[in-house]
């Protein structure tokens, strides 16, 4: 018996090239918070200081980070873990490309000044706002943040906005914790962290429902 798919060949592949943009438009907002400056977003906090501690580029860290995701979610879920989201390997390998990407296209950009950064910090939270709309527009499959996240309200009683908000502190605190201990001074969590925390999911939502209709007409 042939497997059919749900939808036809082309309706996937609109979607994952929307989410391919999506995923392009974030790792431009991650890079443009690291030239800012003044801490990443909760989500990148950790892949950055590995980038301080070892030879690992930001985005080969946030690849690895990504895969433990992976394996978390498996671990949590184990035979109710879906098949379909190991496609979160590859969108991490894209989005973690992508990444590395970003911050050398924009490495030789000057950035001078307090309030040249915060101009850098804000386009950086508006960049992965936009991306993380088109993320939910294309509805394929989520970043492996958003999985575990995902995976433990599966399994435990909480809701996910509460357990999101547990896990970007979770991993600022580690992030914290590692450049204290071993670099003697605080990086990649700072002020731009704050903003980030408070204003990406803002402005995704706002994002969501008019990028939603204009992602509907072109996708379906």
């Amino acid at each position: 018996m042939k497997c059919k798919l749900k939808h036809p060949l082309r309706y996937y592949i609109k979607r994952y090239l929307f989410l391919a943009a999506g995923l392009a438009i974030m790792a431009f907002g991650v890079a443009f918070s690291i030239k800012a400056a003044l801490g990443t977003s909760p989500i990148s906090s950790l892949p950055y200081v590995v980038n301080l501690l070892t030879p690992l580029s930001v985005g080969t860290a946030t690849i690895l980070m990504h895969c433990v995701f992976i394996l978390i979610q498996i671990c949590i879920l184990r035979r109710k873990f879906q098949p379909v989201q190991l496609m979160q390997l590859p969108v991490a390998l894209m989005f973690g490309y992508l990444t590395d990407f970003g911050i050398w296209a924009i490495e030789r950009i000057p950035c001078e000044g307090y309030l040249m950064q915060w101009v850098f910090c804000v386009i950086g939270i508006v960049l992965v706002a936009v991306g993380v709309s088109f993320e939910v527009t294309a509805n394929v499959v989520v970043l492996a943040g958003e999985g575990v996240v995902l995976a433990i309200c599966q399994v435990c009683p909480i809701k996910f906005g509460t357990m999101k908000v547990i896990f970007d502190v979770s991993l600022v605190v580690i992030a914290s914790a590692l450049s204290l201990v071993f670099l003697n001074r605080l990086e990649g969590v700072r002020e731009g962290t704050v903003a980030a925390a408070l204003f990406v999911g803002t402005i995704s939502r706002q994002l969501n429902k008019p990028l939603g209709k204009l992602g509907e007409k072109i996708l379906n």
